[in-house]
Order: C-alpha cells, then sequence, then structure tokens
C-alpha cells in the first residue's frame, strides 16, 4: 500500500485505523464503524468537490449511505463554525474554502424499469430528495434516469406499452407476435436507443470523475450483476436472484423484483474517465466474501467489482467486520495480540477442512506445515485432542437438561427464534417444570405483502357472504366479544393443519383478521365491517408496490406476523398470553430510522424482565450488520433493559443465550454451546414455518442466499454447522456415539450463553463498533 498515493484525508484515516500495509489487489481503508464509514466518505467527497467544482459525480442509493448523506450536510452546514472547523483539522481535510456544489453535474447510477418517478421507492426519487435538494445541486446539470420520460412506440406510457410491468426482453431477438408484441419491441429499441444517448451523454462530460458505490450480495456495483462484461455500457437488462432478493423490500416482494428490469451504468461507463476516483463502501459481516473476492481476486467477470483495478484512484472504503475475511485480516488475527483458545480452535478446525482431513487423523506434521497452527504455543498433538475435548464439552452443554427454568425467549422479527433455536426450545418446552415466554419486538410489517392482504380480505368477504363467521353475529361481538378466545382462533387452525383442510386454516386466519380489524378501526357492526374491508382494499389498490402503508394498515399486517407467531409456538402447546407482541416504536418502515428510546422502547423490555423474572433469556446476537439495522437496535435495547434491572436486583444467576439464524452464522470457535438436530427436529422445523408463517412460504423477502423458504435455508446452516465440527471430531463420533442424541444429529446448533456481565460487555463492543463520530 503506498500511502502517499492516497489523499490527505485518506492518509488521515489510514493513520487512524493502523492498517498501513496491505496484500490486495484494490487499495482499502478500514475504519471502526458503520457510521465512521459515512463520515469519512463524505469529508474525501468534500475533499475531491473543492478541487474539482464543475466535476461530474455518480452517487448511490439506499441505506448504506445514510451516514454519508448526514455527514456531507452537517459539514457544509457548520464549515465555518468552530465544530466544522475542528473536525477538519482533525481529519485530514486542509481546505479552507467551503466546497460550492451547485455546479456539479450529477449522473444517477441505475433505477429500476418500469417505475414511475413520482414513487417513493423509486431511485429517482431517492436522488432528487437527498442529492439535488439535500446537497443544493442544480437540477440542470444533472443526468437522470426517469422512466416516465423515456419516449415508447406512438409516444405512449409504459404503463399502456406493459401494463402488467413486465417487458420481455426476448423480444430483441425473436420475431414479434400480434400487435401488442410489435408495439413492445419498438419500445424496447427506443429504450435501448435512450441508454446509448444516455452514455454518450455521460462521455460528453468526460466520464465520471467521482463515483461511490455499494457492493451488492453477489459483488454487484450498480446493477452490474455477477457476469457483467467488463466493457459494458448503459442498458437495459435482467437481474439476478440475488439482487431480485436484495430488491424485494424496496419494491414490494420478490414476486415484484423477479418481474422488473433495471436501467443501469455500465462497468465501462464507471471506468471510462481513467481519472476517476472510484470508490466502493461496505459495512458489516454480511459483505466480508464479496469485498474479499472483490479486492484480492483477478479481473473477473464473477467478480464485477475487479473492474476497478483499471483505476489508479479506486479505493475500497470497509468496516473492520467487512473486511474481516481478508487474508491481511485473518493474518491480522493470528499474529496481533495475546493467543487465545478461541484463535486455536478456529486454526485447527480451519486445517481440518482446508486440507480434507478428520482432527484424529491429523499429524503433527501437517499442524507445523500450517501458517496459523505453527504459531499454537507448545504446540503437539495434544494440542488436537484439547481441541476435540473442548468441543464435545460444547455438545455436551447442548444436551443439558433445563429444569426449574423461566425463559424468555425474544426476535427482532417473528420467525427469528424458530429459525435461531427452535429445536432446542422445543426439547425445554417438554419439561413442565419450565415457564417459556416468547417475545418480538417488533411488528414486522414490512414483510406482508399488499397480495397477501387483499387475498385474504377477499377471503373474509367471501365468508361472510355465505354466513361462515358466525361470531360477528353474536350480540356482544363488536362491543367487547372480539377480545376473546384469541387462543380458539389458533386451535382451530391448527386442528386443521392436522386434517389438512386448508379452507378451514384459512378460515381460521379469517377470524383472527376479522378481530384485528374490528380492534384496530373500532369497528360496531357488520356493515361497518365490510365497508372498513373495502375501504382497505381501496387503499391497497391504489398504492404501488412497496408504498410504505397508512399506520392502521401497517398494524394489520403486522398483527397477522403475531397470529403466526403465536401458532409456531402453539405446536407445543404454548398460549397466546404467552406469546409477547411488544411493537417498539423505533420499527417503522422508513428507509433511515431512529435509534431505540429509552422511555419508548426500552421500558416495556424491563416492565416484562421485572414481570416473568426470568433465569434465561435468548436474544439475536449479530455482529455489526450493514448498518444500524432492527437486530442491532433490538439488542441495544434489551442490553439496556438489562443494565437497567441489574441496578436494581441481583443477576448474578441470569443466562444470556445469543444466537444467530439465516442472516449470520457462528464459527464453531465463537460458539460454546452445540445443540444435536435430528432428522425428525428439521422436519419440525420445516412443517411449522411451512404451517404457519402463511405471509412468508413463498418467501417474498427471501434471503439472497436461496431462492427458497428460510426454514430451508436454517436447515441447511445447521447441516453445514455439523460438517464443520465432523471435520474436527470425525464422523465416527457421531455414529457410533453411545449418546442416543448425538447419534441421531444430523445438524448442529450454534449459540453463545454468557453471564450478564459478558453480556453487557459484548453489547457494548456491537455498540461502538456502530457509534458516530462525536
Amino acid at each position: 500500500m503506498k500511502v502517499d498515493t492516497f489523499s490527505e484525508v485518506e492518509k488521515k484515516f489510514i493513520e487512524l485505523s493502523g492498517v498501513t500495509t496491505s496484500s490486495t489487489k484494490t487499495p482499502y481503508v478500514v475504519v471502526d464503524n458503520f457510521p465512521k464509514l459515512g463520515f469519512m466518505t463524505a469529508l474525501r467527497f468534500l475533499e475531491w468537490v473543492s478541487e474539482n467544482p464543475n466535476g461530474v459525480i455518480s452517487l448511490p442509493t439506499g441505506k448504506t449511505p445514510e451516514y454519508f448523506i448526514r455527514w456531507t450536510q452537517f459539514m457544509l452546514d457548520n464549515w465555518n463554525n468552530e465544530k466544522g472547523k475542528k473536525i477538519r483539522k482533525e481529519n485530514g481535510l486542509k481546505i479552507e474554502k467551503k466546497p460550492d456544489l451547485s455546479k456539479l453535474h450529477f449522473v444517477q447510477i441505475d433505477e429500476f424499469y418500469p417505475i414511475s418517478s413520482n414513487q417513493k421507492n423509486s431511485f429517482y426519487h431517492y436522488v432528487n430528495e437527498y442529492y439535488i435538494k439535500g446537497f443544493g445541486l442544480n437540477p440542470d446539470n444533472a443526468l437522470l434516469i426517469n422512466c416516465d420520460e423515456i419516449t415508447l412506440a406512438d409516444g405512449k406510457s409504459f404503463a399502456q406499452v406493459f401494463p402488467d410491468s413486465t417487458v420481455d426482453l426476448s423480444l430483441r431477438y425473436r420475431e414479434a407476435k400480434g400487435a401488442t408484441e410489435k408495439e413492445q419491441q419498438q419500445s424496447i429499441f427506443m429504450i435501448d436507443d435512450w441508454c446509448v444517448q444516455y452514455e454518450n451523454k455521460i462521455r460528453e462530460k468526460g466520464g465520471i470523475g467521482f463515483f461511490l458505490g455499494g457492493i451488492g450480495p453477489d459483488g454487484h456495483i450498480a446493477f452490474n450483476t455477477r457476469g457483467a462484461d467488463h466493457f459494458s455500457t448503459t442498458r437495459l437488462t435482467k437481474t439476478n436472484f440475488e439482487t431480485q432478493a436484495q430488491a424485494a423490500g424496496d419494491l414490494g416482494g420478490i414476486e415484484v423484483s423477479k418481474n422488473r428490469l433495471v436501467i443501469t451504468i455500465g462497468l465501462e461507463s464507471i471506468t471510462y474517465n481513467k481519472d476517476a476516483v472510484a470508490l466502493i463502501f461496505a459495512a458489516g459481516e454480511a459483505k466480508a466474501p464479496v469485498v474479499k473476492n472483490a479486492l484480492e481476486c483477478d479481473p473477473s467477470v464473477l467478480y464485477p467489482a475487479t473492474v476497478l483495478q483499471k483505476l489508479k484512484n479506486s479505493r475500497f472504503y470497509i468496516t473492520k467486520s467487512a473486511g474481516v475475511k481478508l487474508n491481511d485480516s485473518v493474518d491480522a488475527y493470528y499474529r496481533t495480540g495475546e493467543w487465545t483458545a478461541e484463535k486455536t480452535e478456529r486454526a485447527i478446525i480451519d486445517l481440518c477442512r482446508r486440507i480434507d482431513k478428520f482432527g484424529p487423523k491429523l499429524e503433527l506434521s501437517d499442524l507445523q506445515a500450517d501458517t496459523y497452527c505453527s504459531l499454537i504455543p507448545n504446540l503437539s498433538l495434544d494440542t488436537v485432542q484439547e481441541v476435540i475435548n473442548s468441543v464435545t464439552a460444547k455438545i455436551e452443554k447442548g444436551l443439558r437438561k433445563e429444569k426449574d427454568q423461566t425463559f424468555y425467549h425474544t426476535g427482532p422479527h417473528h420467525d427469528d427464534i424458530q429459525l435461531g433455536i427452535q429445536p432446542h426450545v422445543n426439547r425445554i418446552l417438554r419439561d413442565p417444570s419450565n415457564e417459556s415466554v416468547f417475545s418480538v419486538l417488533t411488528s414486522g410489517f414490512t414483510a406482508v405483502t399488499n397480495d397477501f392482504v387483499t387475498e385474504t380480505l377477499n377471503s373474509i368477504k367471501r365468508l361472510l357472504d355465505e354466513g361462515r363467521i358466525q361470531m360477528v353475529d353474536f350480540p356482544d361481538f363488536f362491543e367487547s366479544g372480539y377480545k376473546f378466545k384469541w387462543d380458539k382462533d389458533v386451535y382451530h387452525f391448527l386442528l386443521n393443519v392436522a386434517s389438512e383442510e386448508s379452507l378451514e386454516r384459512v378460515r381460521g386466519l379469517c377470524h383472527r383478521v376479522v378481530r384485528a380489524i374490528v380492534q384496530i378501526w373500532d369497528v360496531y357492526n357488520k356493515e361497518e365491517l365490510r365497508n372498513t374491508i373495502n375501504a382497505i382494499l381501496a387503499n391497497i389498490r391504489d398504492s404501488y408496490d412497496g408504498q410504505k402503508n397508512p399506520p392502521k394498515i401497517q398494524k394489520l399486517k403486522g398483527m397477522i406476523r403475531e397470529f403466526e407467531e403465536e401458532l409456531v409456538w402453539a405446536h407445543s402447546g404454548v398460549q397466546v398470553k404467552n406469546v409477547r407482541h411488544l411493537r417498539l416504536g423505533f420499527y417503522t418502515g422508513d428507509i433511515f430510522t431512529e435509534q431505540p428510546n429509552r422511555d419508548r422502547d426500552v421500558a416495556p423490555i424491563l416492565a416484562e424482565f421485572k414481570k416473568e423474572k426470568p433465569t434465561v433469556i435468548s436474544l439475536a446476537l449479530d455482529p455489526e450488520g450493514s448498518g444500524p439495522d432492527t437486530h442491532y437496535k433490538v439488542l441495544q435495547a434489551i442490553a439496556d433493559a438489562v443494565r437497567v434491572w441489574s441496578e436494581e436486583e441481583d443477576l448474578s444467576n441470569l443466562r444470556i443465550w445469543g444466537y444467530r439464524n439465516v442472516w449470520f452464522k457462528f464459527a464453531p470457535s465463537e460458539a460454546n454451546v452445540m445443540v444435536p438436530v435430528s432428522l425428525n427436529a428439521l422436519d419440525v422445523l420445516d412443517r411449522s414455518f411451512s404451517d404457519c408463517y402463511l405471509s412468508q412460504v413463498n418467501a417474498s423477502f427471501p434471503s439472497p442466499e436461496l431462492d427458497g423458504k428460510f426454514s430451508t435455508l436454517a436447515k441447511n446452516i445447521w447441516v453445514d454447522q455439523l460438517e464443520a465440527v465432523q471435520y474436527l471430531l470425525g464422523k465416527d463420533y457421531f455414529y457410533t456415539n453411545s449418546n442416543q442424541a448425538i447419534r441421531a444429529s444430523h445438524g448442529l446448533i450454534f449459540f453463545k450463553e454468557m453471564n450478564v456481565k459478558e453480556f453487557l460487555e459484548q453489547a457494548r463492543e456491537l455498540e461502538k463498533s456502530m457509534e458516530g463520530v462525536n
């Protein structure tokens, strides 16, 4: 890493990071946390603008730019006051005159097609809101992608030419059949011409001088997905599954995003100006694999960001966790700081997998020949046995019988607990001496599609017409009756899961939704109920895909998710009263959400803990995400509640179970409890997910890792975790074991058990990784 090639701002942050050497093909700068990533990027942007006041910029959309946008605006607002001067002096921004952004030329990176520019989930709207208005740019200098203004055949709108918003690109290569297809074919070629003109306009400006972009789950930059030609230009194109899964949240479900094309600038568009400053920023451990590929691999269509190796001024700005898989980071992990038992475990388990050799078969020469195992103090074959003993102890801990305990299981979203630790929870529930409460801390309404609500409401109307929702005829139903028999809805539904009566299951769901509508809208009779249902349907019908719903419809969607959660745990006999719905207020569905508030968000959790007095609390213990996401915010709210509670009561015997699920995984060396999972338990997970999470079974908002159900992904993870441990212990440890539960295991759940002090320390470390700049 030649530090003298970096800007003054970059040099300062390199100095602060202590990472002054690297082995990557594209240089990178590391910062501690997500807000600091935005802070550094904002300072570098302003540094560039001061040198290029008439330059061409291209800036990203989404959640990752949140702190970049905030800090850019903050610096512009505070440039000449003491606070601004202090920040500039301390962080290498050696510029006296405040940059003028009004003369910059802006190039929009990409856009969905077709999408109206009036929609708040369009990138066109985002760019205008946060960059044109937010940064005070001149709209006359902006090159934007407005789908409404792209000319189509006969001057028609895209809604007329592509009425279902589906554009069939095969029309580029085949004969059009019929008048409709001919019109669509002509329009596609007109869009292609528009893209050529857009590319020409970029080049007429001299190309992009400052490019800032994120990196997608498949490694894409802009919408140049895996396999994109490194000489690609602006074009209308399809996306892949990973990108569609990522876009599902913006567009209202993958059933929408999988049929939506994109207009994107190409990789050659980004690199056309050979003097361009091209920055990719990435935060969170979820981005670590694609960051590693982009920085360490030779140029390849498999890794789109490797195209930036063409540019002398290309950089990656990453958080520490986004860089954990880099060879530099792995090397630093082993070579700096004191040597720990966790390092020994990780080194030996990784070695077993890398050389395809079971732990009991390892020889001392294998260890001595390995770069990192050779660093283990007092290395011998006994070292391997010590690691084997440590891991078997973790499995034995996972088989420990729990008696006379009060469990308070928490999840940031509905299904988090199930996908994290359901098989273990189900074993605990079998012992009547244990008490268990399940608490979901957010409403989760964003996970329910408009189509699901529409289908459910139409079913209610049909059942009302057939007289099959008899409870609405009870004389006291609309006054108070709707508040009772919520357990009956659950029992009715599951009874018909058992009997495989699908229509009756729908009826069970409809009963619960009717109760929810009466409660939310204060409905007082059947006629008002019908009118309310029709009004909800009309509102949804008039909404575009991905549009934020009014608060009452958000609450209805959330109550559907709550019913689903009650169904899951009712499989094991848990009553509705023991499934809590806290609906913390920070969860709003906005693109940039606020932090938890102690009075609003922490107080309800603290009240629950004081009431139930749990001896075990389970929670999602994720590493740093790609920003201050819901899992992180829930964790901090729980930590704050535990912290306050510990000041009032003795919590020395309280245990905290930190689990992970489909979003993040523990390495075997990180977890201290490993729970064997049988084929039967895997089947229970899959069946209960499919039967109960009605709005999720078709995976409207799937993980980019799997085109399928979350339960399938969870099973895959547990099976893979077993395989990692089998490499260390040998397969015969499992199939010849004297313990029946171990012999039956075909997966392993990892989690971390902590006392209160350990948990609060870990939460504080995570908080440091997310804190901003004072």
